[in-house]
């Protein structure tokens, strides 16, 4: 019976070592995001390190804020 006991304990330990490893060894999600923006001209969403100023308005591209100016 305590063989059975210290077999379980050691189990245990074992999978709780790597359940904390796997957590450990997952990347945060949160680096990985990005505020999104919509397009004034065609409503996409698209990430801020790709979107076009004009004015206080952001564009999606060249050619939807050409057309949104005009």
């Amino acid at each position: 019976m305590s063989r059975l006991l210290f077999l379980f304990a050691i189990a245990a330990v074992i999978y709780l070592l790597l359940k904390s490893f796997r957590k450990n060894a997952s990347p945060e999600k949160s680096d990985l995001t990005e505020d999104m923006v919509r397009c004034a001209h065609c409503g996409v969403h698209i990430p801020v390190s790709e979107c076009l100023r004009a004015g206080d308005q952001t564009f999606c591209s060249a050619a939807h804020r050409d057309a949104w100016r005009k």
